[in-house]
């Protein structure tokens, strides 16, 4: 959801709330950050959604992927308010999971910074990359330059949590990103022991996924604007406050920006193309 109609959405909701009641955002991106900053953390619950589902007609949407919600606080705070929360939509929720800690199993995370940044990493490679790809991901991920490119995006995405002082958190038993992100060594070749397992990996979630398509795709097909701003754009916005280059991440928000406007079409070529194009600057800069 791009963040002018997130917040429009939210000033209307908390004028209808009681003294105790709470904005609960689903959307993807940092939507938390931008909600605490207007009104405050007491009235901001986070809820991640780590399962996919498209809208295949009015009132209709079938659920694409495994996965459950994840709830808390910016502040790490859980309280009777943020139990209400998961309670209130446990009966939607495909995980079954019990309304206590993540590390116990549950869906409360101490940590919602560090778990809104893991899915953000996720969300810019798979829904950015499947927006440019015009596929769904099984499909997109049996290509092996596909694969590169998600490594290099979430990798991208990894070190700007960490120089922002992050501690990523896994969502939902989503893949562990400090573990998947390229090292020096592997971002300077094509082949390696450790590239393989990490291309495995992506296999592997391109096969449990693979019914998987991004809902920015549908949003541009139906002649919304795409919330690129709200993933890959939060990832080039947050690394310019800290000196980090994500030129990969920049490239794909100018690619998506470009299919919005008409001016490309998505595609597996149009996704080759981004990777032939970002390929040579990026072994060039880490040479140097």
């Amino acid at each position: 959801v791009p963040r002018n109609r997130l917040l429009a959405a939210a000033t209307a909701a908390s004028a209808l709330l009681a003294d105790d009641g709470v904005l609960v955002p689903l959307s993807n991106g940092l939507p938390e950050e931008h909600l605490v900053a207007r009104f405050s953390d007491d009235r901001v619950v986070g809820g991640i959604v780590a399962f996919g589902a498209s809208q295949t007609g009015p009132g209709v949407v079938e659920q694409t992927s495994e996965g459950g919600f994840t709830f808390g606080r910016l502040s790490g705070r859980i309280d009777d308010t943020v139990r209400a929360v998961a309670a209130t939509l446990a009966p939607v929720d495909p995980s079954g999971a019990a309304g206590t800690l993540v590390a116990d199993g549950g869906n409360l995370t101490t940590n919602l910074r560090g778990a809104r940044f893991s899915k953000l990493a996720i969300n810019c490679a798979i829904s950015s990359l499947g927006t440019i790809g015009g596929d769904r991901l099984g499909a997109l991920m049996r290509h092996r330059f596909v694969r590169r490119l998600c490594l290099e995006v979430m990798t991208e995405a990894v070190q700007v949590a960490v120089r922002h002082g992050v501690q990523l958190e896994k969502v939902s038993n989503t893949i562990d990103l400090e573990w998947l992100a390229l090292d020096d060594d592997e971002r300077q070749v094509a082949g390696s022991p450790g590239l393989l397992a990490k291309h495995t990996v992506l296999l592997a979630v391109g096969a449990r996924y693979r019914r998987l398509r991004s809902s920015m795709l549908s949003a541009i097909e139906r002649g919304r604007p795409p919330p690129i701003d709200e993933l890959n754009g939060e990832v080039t916005r947050l690394a310019a406050e800290q000196g980090v280059a994500v030129p990969l991440n920049a490239a794909v928000v100018d690619t998506v920006q470009a299919i919005a406007r008409g001016e490309q079409r998505p595609s597996v070529d149009t996704l080759r193309a981004l990777y032939e194009r970002t390929r040579e600057p990026l072994r060039l800069r880490r040479a140097g």
